[in-house]
């Protein structure tokens, strides 16, 4: 005898957005034939899963037991529904509570996928600066508000090429709904400045800026968390300046550890 169809809520609160939460959901869904939806929400994740009482429980099991890589799962609440008109399952747009408590996940080091295609010369983003997917890439320095999704981050000026918006519509692809996703021909660019604020010509502006710290400049970093200041450290010149545009020309050797593994004679 066929079980009969049920429906429940699931809200899931903790590091759910900006790591591919909702892109899992949807490919656990089709695994287990559960129709529904799932949408961010300013708390979390809030999902509306349908099917047997059985592929429910070994649904929600499975989103418990096997998050995304970047995920956090602080808190799950579960709430008997009526059943719903769904053909499918969805990723609905997303809706905003008055309490906004959602956690977004840190900046993330590029993961090893995105490093392959990163140094691959055949690969569309080859050496492209600002290369992500789900599990890595920025989160926090880029949102403006929750929940999270693209218009809700500074990545919403930049409106994704055809190949970039094909990745992030396709299911099975690790692009699929990741918000900062880019390429060179439609994401951020890098340029170089000079201490005037002057745009300097250079094909490569990365390879510039190795080239001018290579010669003993200073050079300051845009990241996505604040600036850098960088110098060839092997350059006595080039530190000199630096600590004393800093202020920071004390004796070197107080930064020595207080506390050495082994004795040591230090240099006067």
């Amino acid at each position: 005898m066929k079980s009969s169809i049920i429906a429940r809520q699931i809200d899931i609160q903790g590091i759910v957005q900006g790591v591919g939460f909702r892109p899992h959901v949807f490919k656990l869904a089709a695994q287990h034939k559960i129709t529904g939806t799932v949408a961010n929400t300013s708390a979390g994740v809030i999902i509306h899963a349908q099917g047997s009482s059985d592929t429910i429980d070994a649904f929600h099991q499975d989103l418990i037991r096997h998050p995304p890589p970047l995920a956090h799962i602080a808190k799950v609440t579960v709430h008997q529904r009526e059943t719903e008109d769904h053909h499918g399952f969805t990723i609905s747009k997303s809706s905003g509570l008055l309490e906004k408590s959602a956690l977004i996940t840190p900046d993330t080091s590029v993961c090893e996928d995105c490093r392959s295609e990163l140094f691959d010369p055949a690969d569309r983003r080859y050496r492209y600066p600002f290369i992500n997917c789900t599990n890595c890439g920025p989160r926090y320095t880029i949102i403006n508000d929750i929940p999270y999704d693209r218009p809700s981050t500074s990545m919403k000026k930049f409106i994704m090429c055809p190949a970039c918006q094909a990745e992030y519509d396709e299911p099975a692809n690790r692009r699929f709904h990741a918000q900062p996703n880019a390429c060179p021909v439609c994401g951020p660019k890098v340029s170089l400045f000079d201490n005037r604020r002057r745009p300097v010509k250079a094909d490569d502006p990365i390879q510039k800026t190795i080239d001018l710290l290579a010669e003993g400049f200073i050079v300051t970093i845009k990241g996505l968390g604040g600036f850098h200041l960088a110098a060839d450290a092997v350059s006595v010149s080039a530190v000199a300046r630096l600590r004393k545009r800093k202020a920071r020309e004390e004796n070197r050797w107080r930064l020595w550890p207080p506390i050495c593994p082994r004795s040591v004679d230090l240099p006067g």
